[in-house]
């Protein structure tokens, strides 16, 4: 199984995971043209893909959407909320009904070899999910949007081999940045964005043995700069694990890469 990011990003997001035989988008919220010079990094066609899961019906998430499923009909799956909001979105043209497969969140459901299990997530959205990928014993995770964790994210997400998280604002920045009120409190809210620091308490409880790398992801431009969320998440896990001893595991047992906002990030390959 591989993993990697398209791109990611508060202005757009699609990220790639896949084995020899299936081929998946999640998020598709840059150009097509972007989407295909993508895919095409990695060896593979547009044919390729297998199906597009949409996480939730924001612009950055879906604004690839129509063209590439008017161009080469995709299965699309997504909650049927949100599939709702999708057909609804006028800026997206018109997308064929029939392209949708319906998601429930903690339902498996099966693409090929890869079984794909939808978990909730808190984000201020008509129905939003985040996906786990399993194949044989291999786990993957791509969780962004998130504007709180529970008890639930922690024990849906336990045990995986590589997570996608996000880290999308450093909370001084934000403060002092150019944001209107309601804007930044949306962000800080319950159903906003993860600060780089919840992002770093969350992958400290995420912390296992099989844990072979980290993507921060979903950075905000204005909001955050790539050097400091990594730092930021590193020194978070850190002291907490220093604080608490949690199992001698450390930042410095895995690689953990900043998703790239334009252009292809590092592929992470695990068997």
């Amino acid at each position: 199984m591989r993993i990697t990011s398209l791109a990611s990003g508060s202005s757009g997001n699609c990220v790639y995971v896949g084995t020899d035989t299936t081929h998946l988008l999640v998020d598709v919220g840059i150009s097509g043209k972007r989407i295909i010079s993508g895919i095409e990094q990695l060896d593979l066609s547009v044919r390729d893909i297998d199906g597009i899961l949409i996480t939730h019906e924001h612009a950055d998430h879906i604004g690839g959407l129509g063209i590439i499923s008017r161009k080469y009909g995709i299965p699309i799956y997504t909650t049927a909320k949100t599939r709702q909001a999708i057909l609804n979105c006028k800026s997206l043209g018109q997308i064929d009904e029939d392209l949708f497969v319906d998601v429930t969140a903690d339902t498996k459901l099966s693409i090929k070899d890869i079984t794909v299990n939808p978990m909730k997530i808190s984000h201020d959205a008509v129905d939003p999910v985040a996906y786990r990928f399993q194949h044989g014993n291999n786990r993957v995770a791509v969780v962004t949007d998130l504007g709180r964790y529970t008890d639930y994210t922690v024990e849906s997400l336990k045990n995986m081999d590589v997570l996608f998280l996000e880290a999308n604002h450093d909370v001084n920045m934000l403060q002092v940045g150019p944001y209107p009120y309601y804007l930044k409190q949306r962000i800080l809210g319950d159903r906003g964005h993860l600060s780089n620091e919840n992002a770093g308490s969350l992958l400290y409880r995420l912390l296992n043995d099989n844990l072979k790398a980290v993507f921060l992801g979903h950075l905000s431009k204005e909001n955050n700069i790539p050097e400091l969320a990594y730092e930021s998440v590193r020194c978070e896990v850190n002291v907490l694990s220093q604080n608490n001893d949690y199992k001698g595991i450390k930042m410095s047992d895995f690689p953990m890469y900043v998703a790239k906002r334009d252009t292809l990030s590092q592929i992470v390959e695990i068997a």
